[in-house]
């Protein structure tokens, strides 16, 4: 044997020995990261996890990358047909390798043209490893070697250990459509609107067309080169018999029509909601087990989370929210301590403060800038895009170009108005709205869970209850007078209004929110046991300090908790814990948690349908509610209550018929941000309007079947005569005013009072000494008004 053939043999045989090596060290996961034979015969793709409404509309997904699953019967035939045709002709024929094409490399590269032959199942074997280590098709060639011979070793195991169609599926589920959209189910639903059981021939040529290059082909971002590739597709499938010539020229005679609808976790139904409800999803995997003993993974495991939210009702919760701050912006922008921005010449700090937590300053100060340039450039007028009030049936046109410094367009989006708005169920507890706020995109912070604020007398409804259980009626007639307290150096001295003097029943006081009353209900209870009654028996987790000045709502609570201890009044006496979450399934469908309603008697029934009659008479005629009826035109059984704070800072209304209880409050992130007017700013002119809208909504929509002619049902108990006329004391003006829980002015220290008549006693004296002709003492010092001990400002 000649020596060159020798060699050339030599040669040979030990490149066939090396790369026989190197496949055993690859498949025995000595060098590599092949993935183990478990994972590749329980393949678990990342999916996302899907918050799904109660009619199972997918309100929105949590997901690292956005991923549905399919199962084969469920993908239209032009999808697989589209797919075969143009990346796997043979793919029926092979066993993972295709020989032909892999024979036809070195052919293809020795003159200079560029062909792929990975098949179908090495492409899933590429997209699985991408799953479980995060590996991506490699560049440099001796990597990318190593690479294509996990691929061949994964796609001979998957086509041992699933059939054809399992792998086509497979692959179809992981595989990339772009703009961060992985899987064919979500491709379609994304790019067309439809699921992927329904795509016609070209809707599923222009998807295939895409996995030859995500960015390139997208039809969104550059559809005539979508459109020539979509052809493309489209004439292989005709080359390939999977369509008739006829049905090929039709289809590319079509135009690209998309109906693009990407779900974004800043837009969709109920952002804020689902914000709230990651969080506390986050918490549940931290909590919870698989079988093999790790934790539940938000982001990757699939988990179908279905909620109580109403879908209907939440758009109209949300358009209701939208419409009126719309309008009440406007209002608030045109005030001249807003539009002159003279509000925040005392308020620099935080000022300050707002800035070092914006993007601009901290990217500065990562760029190493110094505080006179960051200040320079803050006081710089600018190009930006900031919120504006342009639609409230569209919240995406709610945005505008304009040009300010970063410091105004600060104190710009501090004054835009902000409320809470939550509708549930007082029986069953299911939450079946949630607006957390004007517009998720530049307003992050919750204000239905995560805010509390001063509640106003929206807090009253606790007080006047304990009242009746403590032996009182609503026809129980109380003296509208000052009161004090001088145990707490408290003295209230008129209502807010100004009024003072006379009496009234128990009833028309609650209607018409007097402080006076309020005051005087708790100085005959004690403010320890009104305390201990809203902490212990309806269970505030809030504090709720026992001094006088709770009356008149000084404590901070969550609308969230405000609206659970609402629901004993129009469910009978018994509180019921709101609930969002029915159930929730893993991938499979496997129920892993199921949630019930949490219940707890802490009134009577007929003590909470005393209340129920009582707080109808706020939405009636000289209620602080009445224009509920005269200017929003809701006739129906309605029972509430207004709150509104010092300075008109919150706004609140809590309303119920005998089907739905809801919520609103408005105000500004910051509480020296107000209405300087109680028309303005009172909570019947800034929650009740939303709380209308939404109603005005519902009502009208039939399939909600919430019933304008419902009745409150009467304890059988009760004789329904002593709960009529109870109001005829007072003769009711168009509308009382709520206007919160009073002002430095309605208040008399009483140890100052005390100390000042004893100083006036002591010089009294001393001129009786100085002067035993003059027998007239000095005129004692006119008591000075000051707040009471306990703070009624918010903090």
């Amino acid at each position: 044997m000649k020596k060159s053939v020798k060699i050339l043999w030599i040669t040979v045989l030990s490149l066939t020995g090396i790369f026989l090596l190197l496949i055993l060290l690859v498949n025995f996961r000595i060098i590599g990261s092949m993935p183990s034979m478990e994972t590749l015969e329980n393949p678990r793709a990342a999916l996302a996890s899907e918050v799904i409404a109660e009619d199972g509309t997918i309100l929105g997904k949590y997901y690292q990358v956005d991923r549905s699953s399919s199962d084969y019967n469920e993908i239209s035939k032009n999808v697989i047909n589209a797919l075969i045709a143009t990346e796997d002709v043979r793919f029926y024929e092979h066993s993972g390798i295709d020989p032909y094409a892999t024979i036809a490399i070195p052919f293809y590269l020795a003159v200079g043209k560029k062909r792929g032959s990975s098949t179908i199942t090495q492409q899933l074997a590429l997209n699985l490893q991408a799953d479980n280590t995060g590996a991506v098709r490699a560049s440099n060639i001796i990597r990318r070697g190593f690479q294509k011979m996990q691929e061949w070793l994964i796609a001979v195991r998957l086509e041992r250990n699933f059939t054809k169609q399992e792998i086509i599926t497979l692959y179809l589920n992981t595989v990339p459509f772009g703009d961060n959209v992985y899987g064919i189910e979500n491709g379609a639903r994304t790019f067309f609107s439809k699921d992927a059981g329904h795509l016609s021939i070209e809707e599923a040529a222009t998807l295939i067309a895409m996995l030859k290059g995500t960015n390139l082909y997208n039809p969104r971002r550059n559809p005539q080169m979508a459109l020539s590739r979509r052809n493309t597709v489209i004439e292989l499938m005709e080359k390939n018999d999977f369509i008739t010539e006829a049905e090929a020229n039709a289809a590319k005679s079509k135009p690209i029509v998309l109906r693009y609808n990407k779900i974004d976790h800043n837009k969709g139904l109920a952002p804020y909601f689902r914000e709230v409800l990651r969080d506390e999803l986050k918490d549940w995997c931290k909590n919870h087990k698989k079988a093999d003993g790790s934790e539940y993974n938000l982001y990757r495991d699939g988990l179908k989370i279905y909620t109580t939210i109403n879908p209907r009702m939440q758009l109209y919760a949300e358009e209701a929210v939208d419409h009126h701050l719309k309008d009440l912006q406007k209002i608030f922008a045109a005030q001249s301590n807003i539009k002159s921005g003279s509000v925040w010449k005392n308020w620099q700090t935080y000022i300050d403060r707002y800035m070092k937590e914006s993007d601009r300053y901290k990217a500065m100060k990562d760029d190493e800038a110094s505080d006179d340039d960051i200040k320079k450039a803050f006081n710089t007028p600018v190009k930006m895009k900031v919120f504006a009030w342009k639609s409230f049936t569209e919240p995406e046109l709610n945005e505008m170009d304009t040009v300010m410094t970063p410091i105004d367009s600060i104190k710009y989006m501090r004054a835009i108005l902000q409320a809470g708005f939550m509708a549930m169920d007082p029986e069953s507890g299911e939450v079946k709205a949630w607006v957390g706020g004007p517009d998720f995109r530049y307003f992050k912070n919750d204000h239905v869970v995560k805010t509390r604020r001063q509640v106003g007398s929206t807090f009253k409804p606790f007080l006047y209850c304990f009242a009746i259980m403590n032996g009182m009626s609503p026809s129980t007639v109380l003296p509208n007078e000052p009161v004090s307290f001088p145990k707490y150096n408290w003295t209230l001295s008129r209502n807010s209004e100004g009024s003072v003097g006379g009496s009234i029943t128990m009833a028309g006081a609650l209607a018409k929110s007097l402080n006076l009353v309020s005051a005087y209900l708790i100085k005959q209870l004690g403010p320890q046991a009104v305390a201990d009654f809203a902490k212990n028996k309806i269970g505030f987790s809030a504090d709720i300090p026992p001094y006088p000045s709770i009356s008149l709502g000084t404590p901070e609570i969550s609308l969230y908790e405000m609206l659970q201890a609402y629901t004993m009044f129009p469910a009978r006496g018994i509180i019921t814990k709101p609930i969002y979450i029915t159930r929730i399934e893993d991938r499979n469908g496997n129920i892993l948690q199921t949630t019930a309603p949490e219940k707890r008697e802490v009134i009577s029934e007929n003590e909470s349908y005393t209340m129920v009659k009582m707080m109808q008479g706020v939405t009636g005629p000289g209620g602080t509610s009445a224009r509920l009826r005269f200017r929003y035109g809701i006739q129906s059984e309605v029972a509430g209550k207004t709150g509104t704070t010092n300075d008109n800072t919150d706004g609140w209304f809590l309303g119920f018929t005998p089907q739905l209880l809801a919520g609103a409050w408005v105000g500004c992130e910051n509480n020296f941000l107000h209405f300087s007017s109680t028309a303005n700013g009172q909570g019947a002119n800034t929650g009740l309007p939303i709380w209308a809208y939404f109603f005005q909504k519902v009502y009208a929509d039939k399939t909600l079947k919430i019933d304008d002619k419902a009745t409150f049902a009467i304890p059988q108990s009760i004789n329904s005569e002593f709960y009529q006329n109870f109001e005829e004391n007072y003769k009711p003006p168009a509308e009382a005013d709520d206007q919160g829980n009073g002002g430095a002015s309605d208040y008399i220290d009483v140890n100052e009072a005390e100390a000042e008549a004893d100083k006036a006693a002591r010089e009294r004296e001393k001129e009786k000494q100085k002067e035993a002709n003059k027998d007239k003492p000095a005129a004692p010092t006119t008591p000075k008004a000051a707040y009471p001990t306990q703070p009624t400002k918010p903090q």
